[in-house]
């Protein structure tokens, strides 16, 4: 069962170069899962949310391209807020994990790596349901 603790902030290999930067992710290196599903988020209106559910077996890596916005996760117990504003820093959300994004500023862009293709049956979108399914230590 994953809690808070195992929620990493990773720093991304970052080459600086005045015509440009350069950042980079790898698969099974800097996280740690074989990627099977990359998407990404924009254009959301100001004050909206996004995510409000936890996944039962994918796991996820997130990474603010562009502009800023928090990562609110949580273990069932605790909570844990983290702030996504550089594009060589990600997020490594671990499956069983409920998770919320706000507060995102004009022109952000999330992308989001996943370990599983998309299935919806993998989402738990009540957040009581999550509790059970916490409690009961089926995620």
């Amino acid at each position: 069962m994953s809690s808070i603790q195992d929620v990493k902030l990773i720093e991304l290999p970052r080459f600086n170069d005045p015509r440009g930067n350069l950042s980079f992710v790898e698969q099974n290196n800097h996280i740690p899962f074989e990627i099977k599903r990359t998407y990404w988020i924009y254009d959301v209106p100001g004050g909206e949310e996004r995510g409000g559910h936890v996944f039962k077996q994918n796991q996820e890596f997130i990474v603010a391209l562009s502009g800023a916005f928090d990562v609110i996760v949580d273990d069932g117990k605790q909570k844990k807020k983290f702030t996504l504003n550089r594009s060589y820093y990600g997020l490594y959300v671990p499956a069983g994990l409920w998770r919320e994004m706000e507060n995102f500023s004009t022109n952000s862009l999330a992308l989001e790596l996943g370990s599983r293709h998309y299935d919806v049956s993998d989402y738990v979108r009540d957040y009581d349901e999550f509790l059970k399914l916490k409690r009961d230590g089926e995620i």
